[in-house]
């Protein structure tokens, strides 16, 4: 058996239908597109009022504006709101984005079940994803585990990022306390700071903070 009812909300023509052959070599029949995340919702809410829901959305998270104006102009918003009206449907993230802090929070806070990065060998790790959801398991492109590995190998707090992101605006790190303790945070000593940084690094394995930096912009935590 597997997923019987498939939406997809892609706008890419031909993604589109490089996602409907792949759900066809699967033995799913039926799979509706859609190119925009307004008319995504409209269809799932009128599956679940006609009594015959999607089983599973495939969407990507990034949707081009036009001259169709729409309310919801992503894909984490579509998800959001879908779950608000079918909160038991099964969803698959498939967008290029990289980024491990995007990708972990949809799993964490929109409840995502898999997320297939836009790549080579994509229809084969979708097909991978789909067999694993549907037996009740999460998924997540094998390339990218390790990069969310790494990521939570430290866990950022709201007062790293403020000292990362400080120093990313050109701040040096000896007008940081002075900035801390303007906006009363603490510790806002030198010392604790640098600390602070010390620790990041040796957990990362970075030897400055430039590297620091440029790691915690490819990942989205600043």
């Amino acid at each position: 058996m597997m997923f019987k009812k498939v939406l997809i909300a892609e706008d890419h023509e031909s993604t589109n239908i490089s996602l409907q052959k792949t759900l066809t070599d699967l033995g799913i029949i039926h799979a509706d597109h859609v190119f925009y995340c307004d008319h995504a919702l409209t269809w799932i809410r009128k599956a679940l009022k006609n009594d015959d829901p999607y089983d599973l959305l495939i969407t990507d998270l990034s949707f081009e504006e036009d001259h169709n104006h729409q309310k919801i102009l992503g894909g984490a918003e579509l998800i959001k709101a879908v779950k608000n009206e079918q909160p038991s449907l099964k969803v698959i993230v498939f967008s290029a984005e990289n980024k491990p802090a995007v990708i972990d929070a949809l799993f964490k806070e929109l409840a995502i079940n898999a997320y297939v990065r836009k790549a080579r060998n994509d229809a084969k790790d979708l097909k991978t994803a789909i067999d694993s959801i549907y037996k009740g398991n999460k998924y997540i492109s094998i390339d990218l585990k390790q990069r969310i590995k790494e990521k939570n190998s430290h866990e950022f707090t709201a007062y790293d990022i403020t000292i990362i992101s400080s120093l990313s605006k050109g701040m040096l790190q000896k007008e940081i306390p002075l900035y801390l303790q303007q906006n009363n945070i603490k510790p806002s000593g030198l010392s604790s700071i640098e600390k602070r940084f010390n620790l990041m690094k040796e957990v990362l394995g970075f030897s400055n903070n430039e590297q620091l930096i440029v790691y915690c912009k490819d990942m989205g935590i600043i």
